[in-house]
């Protein structure tokens, strides 16, 4: 019984990796609580294993006395002297029981007592090791389907990747293998729950690290990444040796490395940007492949005015937005994008409004605060109305209007004005990206669109000559 009882311990300690001095334990509070229900609380016992020969040994102890008052505590003295000799009274006896006395239903106790606890060791092993992995890369098979999201088995245990947590449009079927990104581990009742994650921006970095060495071991720093999961992503590359290319090392010799990447995340297209301290040059390396005019740099805000080309504007927005969104993310900034045409008419409209407030000799931040904004609105005013200005005269006001009719500033100017307001509020809505859009326009989709029109325009002139 003691060998038998010995190889299966040992048997259950290797195979579920549940600590032999655990189970032990177990089994000593299995008994402990066994000898409990059958005897009552009152019993003065002690439960040990002896690893020697393999079993449980159970003492119970009782008080020597002349006249015995409790049976299940105390001894009368004679009968003590029957075991030893040399006993007096009060002292303590220890009586070795047997487990197989202690009947069915304490034996079907211990019985639950062993199942819960190893149970509960498990799901305690389980939730130490999967702890340590968060943020770790973990592999499993689709499982089932759940309010929650997808149930994946890792093995040893389950993993939930919720909804939100999903690629947008990625479909799974039961038995599919599947990589994801473990983000969190929490403790309950019914053990571990772990849950993962596909979109998560740090999945992509933990990518990065198992495919490029040189991200592994912190030569290449990536320094952010922004991702429309599933569709694009940007991410910020930086190198701290000055004999690797960060771009280079990413990519891989014929994009080897970047591709393992790109169909893992089923071809969601990544653009690689360096990194640079100078959020200008960071700014316009995000905003790749448009072409960057200028870029006027508000720290105290963090706002990016963006100046392009007329024809970089569809390039540098993306398709609704999502090329400035991304880029926006990555930086932590937020971008206005203009085009140069569109630059130079709203600076026209703040320069006559310069141009009035010199001549009036009143700050430019004084008319803003009576709530004018534009020439146009300065034009159309009474002169009552332009009196509410802080510090204008009557003077003042008759200088603004012969410097408005002098300067040209009339009418023609003003509807010039409001058209530049709403060509920065639409410029501004634009760069903003409102709307999620599942592809981007870049230079690669213009062209391959431009072609597609042509190709439709083609089977047209065919159709009429027909």
């Amino acid at each position: 019984m003691g060998s038998e009882l010995k190889k299966a311990i040992d048997q259950i300690s290797k195979d579920r990796g549940i600590d032999k001095d655990l189970l032990i334990d177990t089994l000593e509070e299995a008994v402990r609580s066994s000898v409990a229900r059958k005897y009552g609380d009152a019993m003065d016992i002690e439960v040990n294993y002896n690893e020697e020969i393999g079993e449980i040994e159970v003492y119970q102890f009782k008080v020597v006395a002349e006249e015995v008052t409790d049976e299940i505590s105390e001894i009368v003295l004679s009968e003590a002297k029957e075991h030893d000799p040399n006993v007096q009274v009060d002292d303590e006896m220890g009586f070795k029981l047997k487990i197989e006395d202690l009947g069915r239903i304490a034996a079907q106790s211990a019985k639950q007592v062993i199942i819960q606890r190893m149970r509960d060791a498990e799901q305690e092993i389980i939730y130490d090791e999967y702890k340590s992995r968060t943020n770790e890369i973990v592999s499993g098979i689709i499982q089932r389907r759940d309010r929650s999201g997808w149930i994946i088995n890792l093995g040893r245990t389950e993993a939930v990747l919720p909804k939100n947590e999903q690629i947008p449009r990625e479909r799974y079927k039961r038995g599919d293998r599947v990589q994801a990104f473990l983000i969190d581990v929490q403790k309950e009742a019914r053990g571990p729950q772990i849950t993962v994650s596909r979109s998560h921006p740090d999945y992509m970095t933990a990518l990065f690290k198992r495919e490029v060495p040189e991200v592994d071991d912190d030569t290449v720093k990536i320094m952010g990444v922004a991702r429309d999961p599933g569709l694009r992503a940007k991410v910020a590359v930086n190198s701290l040796d000055r004999d690797v290319d960060p771009v280079g090392a990413c990519v891989g010799i014929r994009g080897s490395r970047i591709q393992n990447i790109v169909q893992e995340l089923r071809g969601e297209r990544i653009d690689i940007v360096v990194w640079s301290q100078d959020i200008a040059v960071y700014a316009q390396n995000a905003l790749s492949p448009a072409v960057i005019a200028r870029i006027t740099v508000d720290d105290e805000e963090k706002v990016l005015e963006v100046v392009v080309p007329d024809d970089q504007l569809t390039v540098a927005i993306g398709r609704k937005g999502q090329n400035v969104k991304l880029a926006s993310r990555l930086l932590g900034w937020k971008i206005d994008i203009f085009t140069e045409s569109r630059y130079g008419e709203m600076n026209a409209s703040s320069k006559g409004m310069d141009q009035l407030a010199s001549v009036a000799e009143i700050s430019l931040e004084k008319f803003f605060a009576a709530g004018f904004e534009t020439v146009n609105q300065v034009a159309s005013a009474s002169e009552e109305i332009l009196m509410t200005i802080e510090n204008m005269t009557p003077s003042k006001v008759s200088d603004i209007k012969s410097a408005i009719m002098l300067l040209g500033m009339g009418e023609t100017e003003s509807d010039y004005e409001d058209e530049s307001l709403k060509l920065k509020k639409e410029s501004l809505e634009e760069a903003e990206g409102l709307a999620n859009n599942p592809k981007v326009e870049t230079e690669e989709t213009v062209v391959e669109e431009a072609q597609e029109e042509n190709i439709s325009e083609e089977d047209e002139v065919s159709d009429t000559d027909k």
